[in-house]
């Protein structure tokens, strides 16, 4: 495995400057820790642009293809799932972290492609709040995660897909440097999307995991003390979840 990561940076050397992989090739882990906020344009760390990360999740998937690692999970999904820190994952699975920042559901379909060869034995799909932020219409998002859905069980015959909600905002009281867009999507629509992900999830056969409940608070909104910004999770929100996946990993997918 070691080898293999070798030889992505000999291959893309300019990928280096992110430290995505890290330093160290954890032997449960497909991508080690990633920086705590995203990197600057100048400086040790390189910002990547949207194709940039398509090529480096690409040569990540790669390396899961051709090693094949036991208990293999992948996550797809936008920042909240890229930023999840490696050691907070349950550590009894191999993790291969497939998220962009600023992804939608359309650019996550586009590329479901990149881990045909890997063979998984689960994956978490959470993606719709920055096609909410962008003006995407709700009936373009339901049909979108609706062929994403398709796509993996497709591709993937003996993987568990399991569908996560989209998780609540601070609303107000976000500090997200964006948060002027949240308006765009209030916490009641974010609600009402839930639940025809978890029909749309029932009708094609696939599991739903609803982490909404967990992370509002009694008004709905994102618990801040679960934030790092009001849209972003901290390392209490990732903990949350890390306990979510560690549940419902033993109740449904070790079943």
């Amino acid at each position: 495995m070691l080898v293999a990561i070798a030889y992505l940076w000999q291959r893309h050397p300019q990928l280096a400057a992110v430290q995505r992989l890290g330093d160290a090739f954890p032997s449960n882990q497909l991508m080690a820790q990633p920086p705590e906020a995203e990197p600057t344009a100048l400086g040790d760390r390189l910002k990547l642009n949207y194709q940039q990360w398509v090529m480096l999740l690409s040569q990540e998937a790669k390396v899961a293809a051709e090693t094949q690692p036991d208990r293999l999970c992948v996550l797809l999904g936008d920042s909240i799932s890229l930023w999840f820190p490696t050691e907070l994952l349950p550590p009894q699975e191999t993790w291969l972290n497939q998220g962009i920042s600023g992804e939608t559901s359309a650019g996550l379909l586009r590329r479901l492609n990149l881990i045909d060869d890997t063979e998984p034995r689960a994956i978490f799909v959470m993606i719709g709040i920055n096609d909410l932020l962008k003006g995407v219409k709700d009936d373009t998002v339901i049909a979108n995660q609706a062929l994403i859905l398709r796509y993996l069980k497709r591709q993937h015959p003996n993987t568990k897909i399991v569908l996560q909600s989209i998780l609540p905002h601070s609303a107000a009281k976000a500090t997200w440097e964006g948060r002027d867009r949240l308006s765009q999507a209030p916490n009641e629509r974010i609600r009402d999307l839930n639940a025809r992900l978890r029909e749309v999830a029932a009708t094609e056969g696939v599991l739903f995991l609803d982490l909404y409940p967990l992370f509002a608070d009694e008004g709905g909104a994102l618990h801040l003390n679960l934030s790092s910004d009001g849209l972003h999770l901290n390392r209490n929100g990732y903990q949350l979840w890390q306990t979510a996946l560690r549940v419902f990993i033993q109740a449904r997918i070790d079943e």
